[in-house]
């Protein structure tokens, strides 16, 4: 029984210490693949184990080609989650964030960083990760930070960035903005509140308003009614009493209010809505901020200070109730927008914040993936990045965190700034600019967004923005830039991968890399989302102890089509983890056989696998090229466990204390080895150990760096005779069992052909269904089991008489089976929308097993006459 770990340790171990993962520019076509950076809060989940064998799987691969194989490894700060679990960790130790300046707190960050930020990275070895492991970066070390740094500084000279107030996502738990992108929308039920706005001076005329959030009702200023509603044509320029802090405000009419939507008034709360803001900026209202940021109730309010947002709706709606202001309350189920890192309901909030026009990034953008100058893998998911390009938004980059970039913004008190990187840089920029020296001059307390870092990954992690290295054609970063390949999550798409095709045009004025490979998400087998709530998500470093890192990586690339969700079952682990076995087990067969250099042998099965590689490879080889990873490993796994291992070793077995022959077992090792560097992309660990367990090897002799089988043609011919010979002992074996005859008793093969089309498989069969002989005849006789394959009639004839009547019934069984099959392959054809909307190689493929099932019965009926 094979057992993984030490033997994956070990070839691990070995491959480092080879320096096989490191790269270096030379005179080889780069392969250049930069890892999307995980969390530095992260540990290993399922969807990187996926994303990570599949970059993996890709740059084994290339290296095994002669290119430059480069994988480049590193970890993102994470801004929000990070300073959220520091925070949390201080609060446990009785120390504040406030208690602390900003230099103590990143210390503390660091701290926490230094010794718990790279576990995701050494859990990615145990998956067999051949990253150039010192090319590790992060995102915060000192170059990437002032590569962030020179771009924020290179969009604000062109024009690319502004300040202003505007309404923005905010995070009450984080206290900092989001981009949209943050925000993911949850449905929920809701409370929603009908209140009355009583008509000044009147104690029974009212509007009656409906809201979801009456929290917010103390921001009200106005109430707004379309022109044209009859119902409020008689309100409009009233003023009415607002609930709960009893202001007045005045009914105004705006175009943009829904009729039929709620009541058909809007209560306007301008500091919490932003189509209130809207209206308040046209109609020049008053803002009233209800909300600190932390959640909490503003002394602005008047009533509820202080409170948390949630537990002042319940009072308000108490307190509605008991003045008699609540007409009625119903259950509603809407989207409520939550927080993508902290999962708190995220609240509009008028805010001063860095954005970027991003109308001004998005042409080439645009351009060069609708061209497929960047490939999309499925391409589908250009027309979703297109949507978004054609919708988007100005991007606000401003955090209100101290992990992070921060922004080289410098203010003097009265809202003049300048931009530098220093702040003597800021004082010389400042006199330029304001023709005077500064009183003071403090830096902007916010951070950068850190998908504002992350957007450089593939320029920043070869120092793009040193020196001369944009421009300098023999620079590292020209080297290796563009990237070959990205492989990641499709729900980031916006997020990040968008976001570096923006900056690989405005920084480079090329594309960051040529292909996207977009993954789809891990469910379970129920097709739920793995999580930890559900408890579905199994532990990744569980798995790799249970059925080995090969198992596992078999076992999920084996689901893995491109761009579509992966229904996880341990089942597949547990065959790749069979598969394992299946190829050590092979390699133990080979050990246990006697050489002898004298003796002859039919060399038939050696020509037919060699051909049947050939084949193989050529077929895989066009499926990586087209990304289709989960369906090449399939093939391969067919060839390997069915073709090599099921019917090719049996083949050449030699009797029991027999020696084989020194021929037949060299070229047995030889395409054992075409087979074990085809899968060795796919499961690094078993293949490289097999690799050296059937020869001796010379130092640096390793599997690794064995040139990729890459074959131009195969003899199909040979193939075709090999599959037939291998069908046609199958059937006899089948035919024996099903007779209640034993495989050795003694059997003639009668075979309604010529001679000739059959002389290189003969020996074959009659070894393999242990015949006495074969005869090629016209007519076969009717005195035995006859049967059909590949459209030839043949009868197994054996000493032992056969029951006519069992045989008869058996081949009418076959008919009846056969008429049905080609029946549902006439009602597939007969169907104009299948024809009509299906590939013509599809349609051709139903349309041979119409013909091949046609002949099949012809000669079966034959048969029963």
């Amino acid at each position: 029984m094979y057992t993984p770990h030490e033997i994956e340790s070990r070839w691990y171990q070995h491959w480092m210490d080879k320096k096989y993962f490191s790269s270096t520019p030379d005179n080889r076509e780069p392969y250049t693949i930069v890892i999307p950076p995980p969390n530095v809060t992260g540990v290993l989940h399922m969807g990187h184990m996926l994303n990570n064998t599949i970059q993996d799987l890709l740059i084994r691969r290339a290296r095994m080609q002669g290119k430059n194989a480069c994988w480049v490894p590193g970890t993102d700060h994470a801004s929000i989650a990070t300073e959220a679990k520091v925070v949390q960790l201080l609060r446990l130790q009785g120390i504040k964030k406030s208690d602390l300046t900003r230099t103590q707190f990143l210390d503390h960050a660091f701290q926490w960083k230094n010794k718990y930020g790279g576990i995701i990275l050494e859990q990615l070895k145990k998956l067999g990760a051949s990253c150039d492991w010192d090319r590790t970066r992060f995102t915060m070390e000192p170059k990437l930070s002032e590569a962030v740094i020179d771009s924020f500084i290179h969009l604000y000279k062109k024009g690319h960035l502004y300040r202003d107030k505007k309404m923005v996502n905010w995070d009450p738990a984080a206290k900092t903005t989001l981009s949209n992108e943050e925000v993911l929308f949850k449905e929920e039920q809701t409370p929603m509140c009908y209140v009355k706005y009583m008509l000044k001076g009147s104690s029974s005329q009212y509007l009656t308003v409906a809201t979801v959030r009456p929290e917010t009702i103390m921001g009200d200023v106005a109430i707004a009614v379309h022109p044209n509603d009859e119902r409020y044509k008689a309100w409009i320029g009233k003023t009415v009493i607002v609930p709960l802090v009893n202001r007045e405000v005045v009914v105004i009419t705006d175009e943009g209010i829904e009729i039929e939507f709620g009541t058909g008034a809007l209560k306007v709360t301008p500091a919490h809505d932003n189509y209130d803001y809207e209206i308040g900026k046209k109609h020049n209202l008053e803002i009233i901020d209800c909300f600190e940021e932390d959640g909490t109730i503003s002394a602005a309010a008047q009533v509820f200070v202080g409170l948390d947002r949630f537990v002042a709706r319940t009072l308000a709606i108490e307190k509605l109730s008991t003045d008699g202001l609540l007409e009625k309350v119903e259950i509603i189920t809407h989207k409520v927008g939550h927080s993508e890192r902290t999962d708190a309901v995220v609240e509009p909030r008028l805010s001063v914040q860095w954005f970027v026009k991003m109308s001004e990034l998005t042409t080439p953008a645009l351009e060069n993936v609708m061209n497929d100058n960047i490939k999309f893998v499925p391409d589908r998911y250009k027309n979703l990045y297109k949507h978004w390009l054609d919708t988007i938004r100005d991007w606000p980059i401003s955090r209100q965190l101290w992990w992070g970039q921060q922004i080289p913004a410098w203010y003097d008190g009265e809202q003049n700034y300048v931009i530098a990187k220093t702040h003597d840089e800021a004082i010389e920029n400042y006199k330029i600019k304001y023709k005077k020296l500064p009183v003071q001059l403090t830096q902007d307390e916010d951070v950068l967004d850190t998908w504002f870092s992350s957007w450089l990954w593939p320029i920043s992690v070869f120092d793009g923005f040193e020196n001369d290295n944009l421009t300098n054609p023999a620079s590292e970063f020209n080297y290796y830039y563009p990237t070959s390949v990205l492989v990641t999550g499709w729900d980031i798409i916006f997020f990040w991968v968008a976001r570096m095709v923006f900056a690989g045009y405005e920084f480079t004025n090329e594309k960051p890399f040529k292909h996207v490979y977009f993954t789809g998400m891990v469910r379970d087998k129920q097709r739920r989302k793995m999580s930890k709530s559900l408890g579905n998500s199994p532990d990744a470093l569980e798995l790799i102890a249970t059925y080995g890192a090969d198992g596992l990586r078999f076992g999920i690339m084996s689901a893995a089509a491109a761009g579509n969700d992966i229904l996880y079952d341990d089942k597949l682990c547990e065959q790749g983890r069979n598969f394992s076995n299946k190829l050590y087990n092979a390699q133990k067969l080979l050990a246990m056989w006697t050489i002898d250099s004298s003796l002859e042998a039919d060399l038939f099965p050696c020509i037919w696998m060699k051909e049947k590689v050939k084949q193989t490879s050529i077929q895989l080889n066009e499926m990586i090229e087209k990304f289709q990873l989960s369906e090449g490993l399939k093939v391969l796994y067919s060839v390997i466990w069915d073709d090599f291992c099921g019917s090719y070793l049996e083949w050449i077995k030699p009797g029991f204390e027999q020696p084989i022959s020194s021929k037949v077992f060299n070229e047995t090792v030889l395409i054992f080895e075409d087979l074990l560097a085809l899968l060795h992309p796919f499961m690094p660990f078993i293949t490289e150990e097999v690799y050296h367990s059937i020869a001796t090897r010379a130092d640096g002799d390793d599997l690794i760096i064995k040139p990729y089988p890459s074959y131009v043609s195969f003899d199909k011919e040979l193939v075709s005779q090999g599959s037939l010979c291998i069908e046609i002992i199958t059937k006899i074996r089948e035919l024996k069992v099903r007779n209640q005859l034993k495989p050795r008793d003694a059997a003639t093969l009668q075979i309604a052909s010529n001679t000739d089309s059959f002389l290189v498989i003969k020996p074959s069969i009659i070894k393999m269904s242990y015949l006495q002989h074969i005869d090629f005849v016209s007519v076969i006789s009717t005195d035995g089991l006859a049967f059909v394959v590949d459209n030839i009639k043949m009868n197994l004839k054996v000493a032992n008489p056969i029951d006519d009547q069992n045989q008869q019934a058996k081949l009418k069984e076959e008919l009846a089976y056969t008429r049905g099959f080609r029946d549902s392959v006439l009602k597939k054809l007969s169907n104009e929308k299948f024809v009509n909307a299906a590939p013509e190689q599809v349609v051709s493929i139903e349309r041979k097993k119409l013909a091949d099932a046609e002949l099949k019965i012809t000669l079966l009926e034959q048969s029963l006459v």
